[in-house]
């Protein structure tokens, strides 16, 4: 699949893996790309290309959903909605209702204008609770209780793309399953994930606090390693679901103290707090078999986020589209 003069959609464009993708596609020669999201473009993000096109849309309108595939060759779906185990289990509704909504309507899209190439964005959390997560593994259990309801939209966004593949024999799709993600342009809210959180807590707190004992185990992938790993499986027109992760489990305890290090502050564990699934690791048997490989350590990763955080709390975070 050849990238150059095509016509490219990203959606959730302006999140932490598409500000990645974004600059990568541009090294593709494409003739245009569309980058689209929720809300409007904020002060810090310019235009700079006479070839790139930003489009402010609610992907749960289905017609305004449609229009965004004007001349559209290859889509990557990233739109999601992102949040901690805590949030998903408070707001479920805000999680799952949105993203089975447009999912649905992206592939309809996808399929009615033809594209030549759709990517959909799935996550570790379709997978029922085990240390190690096989693409082939999906189906034999329910997601696990943390991520019951974003995890069931994710699977209900594959199963449209199955539905499609089987109805009308249009097999012109990737899945990518990727692990933790974490990288610049995080989550940095209140409802943050693990590396961001601490982050946050090394920056702003005298101590770093951390819920559970620090011995849970996660599959951690670099937000630009994930960009990568996506326009490898589009160019290679690879149609199995691939899990984008770094196949190599690392304790909690282990990340709290990359960033106590760089912080230079004490970690205190709080055994009281909820902790989440014990071990979760991507299996990247199939990832490997078709050549593609990640390239960020997980120091090099947080050292990265870091140092682009206090870039943004200082005011100096400016992005070119």
């Amino acid at each position: 699949m050849e990238l150059k003069n095509k016509n490219i959609l990203i959606t959730g464009g302006l999140g932490m893996i598409a500000r990645q993708l974004l600059p990568l596609l541009k090294e593709e020669f494409p003739k245009k790309i569309v980058v689209s999201d929720i809300i409007p473009l904020p002060d810090n993000v310019y235009i700079n290309s006479k070839n790139i096109e930003y489009i402010q849309v609610d992907l749960r309108n289905r017609k305004d959903c449609k229009l965004l595939f004007k001349n559209i060759d290859i889509v990557f779906h990233l739109a999601g909605i992102k949040g901690s185990p805590k949030r998903c289990s408070e707001c479920p509704a805000s999680f799952s209702i949105p993203m089975i909504q447009f999912n649905a309507n992206m592939i309809e899209a996808a399929y009615e204008n033809n594209v030549e190439w759709y990517l959909f964005t799935s996550s570790v959390g379709v997978y029922p609770p085990a240390p190690i997560f096989y693409e082939d593994s999906m189906w034999k259990g329910f997601p696990s209780e943390n991520d019951k309801f974003a995890g069931w939209a994710k699977r209900m966004g594959e199963l449209h793309i199955e539905a499609y593949n089987i109805e009308y024999n249009w097999e012109r799709t990737s899945i990518v399953r990727p692990a933790n993600v974490y990288g610049e342009y995080d989550n940095f809210n209140e409802y943050s994930m693990v590396i961001p959180s601490l982050i946050k807590k090394g920056i702003n707190d005298n101590v770093i606090i951390v819920w559970g004992d620090g011995t849970q185990i996660r599959d951690l992938i670099y937000s630009g390693d994930v960009a990568k790993g996506m326009i490898y499986m589009v160019k290679n027109e690879i149609k199995d679901p691939v899990n984008l992760g770094s196949g190599v489990g690392i304790t909690i305890k282990d990340i709290a103290n990359i960033v106590s290090k760089r912080f230079g502050k004490k970690i205190i564990w709080d055994i009281s707090k909820p902790t989440g699934d014990e071990k979760r690791i991507l299996d990247i048997t199939r990832m490997m078999s078709y050549g593609f490989k990640p390239e960020i350590s997980i120091d090099v990763g947080i050292n990265k986020t870091i140092n682009w955080y206090k870039r943004y709390l200082q005011g100096e975070d400016v992005y070119v589209l």
